[in-house]
């Protein structure tokens, strides 16, 4: 008996490095999301036009776990002001940054209308840590918008670093943003955090309105 578990141990433990090889590549990764993405914004198009908040969970549900928070989020905060903050406060941050990163993406995809997201073929070498994926979107009107997710490899798995909408580059935006919501605010990093969500939604409009 002892021995059949070794043996079966051994074999688990072989069979490990050939899972993590068998991992997704990043523009698998991104054309499985986003079929599960269109085939929700299929099924429950007209309640997200009228209820936008039930729109930002779904998008939470389904992008939320191939998106690096961590990352992203003390890219925008920066190492001058990431090293100035307690584990709680960066906590914090991430909770507040992913709720406006999704509601930052979904009106972009409520704006687009949702005809149609295509996830481009992949070109040339691709590096093993770090890629784009280009996209798509298709309006109603037949306008084409670029969409780019950059892409990380860690913890043997894919993960979205930053979004390009259209020529937005929605991690120097929230960026610079975020500079700027330090210096009006006095640098006091409590107060930028809990109006972040204030600060995202004066970008977007100023996006929109230029």
């Amino acid at each position: 008996m002892i021995k059949s578990l070794r043996n079966s141990l051994c074999v688990l433990l072989a069979a490990m490095p050939l899972l993590a090889v068998a991992a997704p590549p990043a523009h698998e990764v991104v054309q499985q999301t986003t079929e599960v993405l269109l085939a929700d914004l299929k099924t429950n198009k007209e309640q997200y036009r009228s209820d936008p908040n039930a729109f930002y969970q779904a998008l939470n549900e389904i992008l939320g776990p191939v998106v690096d928070v961590d990352g992203i989020s003390r890219g925008v905060m920066t190492v001058r002001y990431s090293r100035q903050a307690t584990p709680e406060q960066m906590t914090r941050f991430q909770e507040n940054f992913k709720r406006s990163l999704m509601q930052f993406y979904g009106n972009a995809l409520l704006e687009y209308n949702n005809q149609d997201i295509r996830v481009l073929p992949v070109s040339g070498a691709q590096d093993p840590q770090r890629t784009a994926v280009n996209m798509e979107i298709t309006d109603g009107k037949g306008t084409v918008y670029p969409l780019s997710y950059t892409m990380v490899y860690e913890d043997d798995t894919w993960k979205m670093r930053n979004v390009i909408i259209n020529g937005i580059n929605v991690g120097k935006l929230f960026r610079d943003q975020f500079a700027q919501s330090m210096q009006n605010n006095g640098n006091d990093l409590d107060k930028v955090i809990d109006t972040w969500a204030d600060t995202v939604a004066r970008a977007r409009q100023s996006k929109g309105e230029s």
